[in-house]
């Protein structure tokens, strides 16, 4: 009996051997089948980590930086000074990239480094940091933030409103200020940024502010670039009401519209170019937020740059950042397609280097 319980106890042991190595069978086959499914998560989202990783630019992080801990260079494909950015803004920045060597947009995609942009950029030394002003997308709140870390105000509630735009009392020099050699160290080694909008919605914005509303503090829109406007491209002359949008739009297309532009001076920063205002093409810029996402941009620019725990950007009202379809296309409706256009085509580099959809009304 002993010889038969020993031979009982030798077949459950080799059942339960061949029921383990099935077990092991059906999990390599379950295994083997989802990584192989093309419609498989892993097999979609696989190749678009790979593409990230390898597209991460390069960013000069100054000495003594020290970079929130989500933003540290880890393993070998971020060694050196490397930055591993949400696919969003890698995916902004490699758009910008792949535009900038269009030769097809050369013409509106590059211009000079000149003394008119290097006015634009405002420049934080104790925290290494550029910010390229492009007016109507909230500039305002990223100004008081870098009056802060400048030291001028202590906190951003006790910032005048009349003093962030006063540039010999906020404290903010500008890059035009330091010497070349200065000028190139600052734009090699600080972390730079600019915030960007829909081309079209920033320009509605422009003139409501500066020809409808038109602040006490800035009368020269309405009594003296307004009148130049309408003297050169209103059609009706017998007309005598104020700046109107056609005529702004038909001053702003117009190929020749360099002749007022210099007669404005500095005013233009309003309804210029991002390419005029910030040089991407030629700057190497570390991020580019959107006014339309803010919301999320401005707590990753504030966390990329190592001043997060310092600084908080201003509350964002409710809905102020979302494009607006049907105010630009009411905006638009009484335009001549002819006038649309050639607006367009001077603002195609701003649309197509930082992914705005060309207007369905365009299209029509």
């Amino acid at each position: 009996w002993l010889t038969s319980d020993n031979m009982h106890h030798q077949w459950l042991l080799l059942a339960a051997c061949f029921w383990v190595i099935f077990m092991f069978m059906v999990a390599s086959k379950f295994i083997t089948l989802t990584f192989k499914d093309p419609d498989g998560y892993g097999a979609k989202q696989e190749p678009l980590i790979l593409t990230a990783v390898t597209k991460v630019e390069e960013v000069h992080v100054p000495e003594g930086k020290h970079w929130p801990e989500e933003f540290q260079p880890t393993g070998k494909a971020f060694s050196g000074n490397l930055i591993r950015q949400p696919l969003v803004h890698m995916e902004r920045l490699e758009l910008l990239r792949n535009v900038c060597r269009d030769s097809a947009l050369r013409d509106l995609s590059h211009t000079a480094v000149s003394k008119f942009v290097l006015d634009r950029i405002f420049v934080c030394d104790k925290h290494k940091i550029l910010f390229c002003q492009t007016p109507k997308v909230g500039n305002t709140q990223w100004k008081k933030v870098l009056i802060v870390l400048n030291g001028a105000f202590s906190s951003i509630e006790e910032i005048p409103e009349n003093i962030v735009h006063d540039h010999e009392k906020n404290g903010l020099p500008r890059l035009s200020s330091f010497s070349d050699s200065e000028i190139k160290k600052r734009l090699n080694l600080y972390f730079k940024f600019f915030i960007v909008r829909d081309p079209f919605e920033r320009l509605i914005s422009a003139f409501k502010d500066k020809f409808v509303h038109n602040p006490r503090f800035e009368p020269w829109y309405r009594h003296e670039i307004a009148p130049g406007i309408i003297r050169k491209y209103r059609k009706n002359r017998t007309e005598t009401k104020g700046l109107q949008f056609e005529d702004f739009v038909r001053y702003l297309g117009d190929p020749n519209h360099r002749w007022l532009d210099v007669q404005f001076g500095d005013h233009i920063i309003h309804w210029v170019t991002y390419v005029e205002l910030c040089a991407p093409c030629e700057i190497t810029y570390s991020v580019i937020g959107h006014h339309e996402t803010l919301e999320d941009d401005a707590p990753y620019i504030l966390k990329a740059a190592g001043i997060d725990h310092l600084v908080s950007y201003p509350t964002i009202p409710p809905g102020i950042t979302v494009y607006n379809r049907t105010k630009v296309e009411r905006y638009f409706s009484g335009i001549s397609k002819r006038d649309i256009r050639r607006l367009y085509a001077r603002f195609e580099g701003d649309f197509k280097l930082f992914g705005y959809r060309e207007p369905d009304f365009l299209l029509n």
